[in-house]
């Protein structure tokens, strides 16, 4: 079968968005409905026998069972006739957006289909990541028409506490308290920033790092929520970015208040670079 690498395909980046409720993640997975298996499966439908091999998706960030996306990317890599095939008779690559959304549930969106430079990879040439976690913490906001997005709190939390505990957490650093172990993977990440805010009385999270691990996001705002309610002390946040573990002090935050908004990536003349330096180890300082 034909590659970028040597000549006979080409790489399609997807830009996407979803509703994770109904998804189990985005990684696919016997017996589950998920983001990445929904697609693949719509994107073998419509190449048919055009390729030798199923298209086979790479995504910038393996969103959790429940998380939702308005700013996902992927790429694809497909022969010219699995191109063809996708697009349609007298379509270009435009076409395969509007293809693959008719193919999927109402719950999936392809905003954007376009061909990607030969270097561009999307997990490892992006050099951000950027989510929202949404909590109504008052009974007067809680919004019904937003309880799938919006973590309704059953307290009002201390935004002063919040903003206090994470004043400076931003910085690279062994983020191992906060994240899930997986064997072989590092947990230092760069984590650019992490604010908290009020929009129309609703407290906002944001964060923004060039990569995150597992349950990384939900566990940081887990512990925001946990010091916002006075179970963990503002300084506790500072010694824990310090530990060497996962720590069982705060649970994670459920799933559903957490949206991916954006992925950036360098100019195409820095996205080789890019992608080889997100697949060296990082290394705390």
């Amino acid at each position: 079968m034909g590659s970028v690498e040597d000549g006979g395909g080409v790489r399609v980046r997807l830009d996407l968005a979803y509703d994770g409720t109904d998804f189990s993640g985005w990684a696919a997975q016997p017996g589950r409905r998920t983001v990445q298996g929904v697609l693949e499966e719509a994107l073998a439908t419509a190449t048919g026998r055009a390729g030798q091999e199923p298209p086979r998706l790479v995504v910038a960030g393996r969103t959790d069972a429940g998380v939702h996306a308005s700013g996902q990317v992927a790429h694809v890599d497909l022969t010219r006739l699995q191109l063809a095939a996708l697009a349609g008779r007298g379509g270009g690559v435009d076409a395969v957006a509007r293809r693959l959304t008719g193919m999927v549930g109402a719950d999936l969106v392809v905003h954007r289909a376009s061909i990607a430079p030969r270097d561009f990879d999307a997990r490892f040439s992006a050099v951000f990541r950027r989510y929202r976690y949404r909590v109504a913490d008052r009974l007067e906001l809680h919004d019904p028409l937003q309880r799938a997005r919006t973590l309704h709190h059953p307290r009002p939390l201390d935004d002063r506490a919040i903003q206090e505990a994470f004043a400076d957490v931003a910085g690279l650093h062994d983020f191992a308290a906060f994240c899930r172990p997986r064997p072989g993977a590092t947990t230092v990440r760069d984590l650019r920033s992490f604010a908290w805010r009020r929009e129309r009385g609703v407290l906002v999270a944001e964060v923004l790092a060039d990569a995150f691990c597992h349950h990384m996001v939900r566990a940081l705002v887990g512990a925001g929520l946990a010091v916002g309610v006075g179970r963990l002390p503002p300084g506790r946040i500072g010694e824990l970015l310090v530990a060497s573990s996962r720590s069982g002090e705060f649970a994670l935050a459920p799933a559903h208040g957490l949206t991916l908004v954006e992925v950036g990536y360098p100019a195409e003349d820095g996205l080789a670079a890019q992608a080889e330096r997100a697949r060296a180890r990082r290394e705390a300082v």
